[in-house]
């Protein structure tokens, strides 16, 4: 049985954050989890990352997004966003797949924090050395 379902989905991670994207044609009406676009991402680099898929197809007032993101920071959490949106858009415009990749926006970014190691400061940080 087949619905029919207005929602066209597309899932973006980056370092710990996953965020869940539906997208629908509209106003370009943007939520993230539940809040106003505005008010949950504060400073404009995130704001920029998050809709650089929409800026880059010239798609910004063309869809209603609605975005549930978890884990990481703000930073992690605009470009999980990012994937989300420009998958969901690859499969809403099979044209707008060579656009978007070679801007870089359906390329995951597989790079995570490095653990802890023991011994160590941090990952790498040595102790300090002392002659005596």
């Amino acid at each position: 049985m087949a619905v029919n379902n207005p929602y066209i989905w597309g899932t973006g991670r980056r370092k710990t954050a996953t965020a869940r994207v539906r997208i629908k044609p509209g106003t370009g009406k943007f939520t993230v989890n539940g809040r106003e676009f505005e008010q949950f991402f504060v400073t404009e680099d995130t704001r920029r990352a998050a809709v650089q898929p929409l800026v880059v197809t010239e798609t910004r007032n063309n869809y209603d997004i609605w975005a549930n993101v978890d884990g990481g920071g703000p930073n992690g959490q605009a470009c999980a966003i990012s994937l989300g949106v420009a998958r969901a858009l690859v499969k809403e415009n099979e044209n707008f797949d060579k656009l978007l990749r070679d801007n870089g926006l359906l390329t995951r970014d597989s790079r995570k924090v490095e653990r802890k190691k023991y011994g160590r400061h941090k990952a790498r940080r040595s102790t300090q050395f002392s002659k005596r």
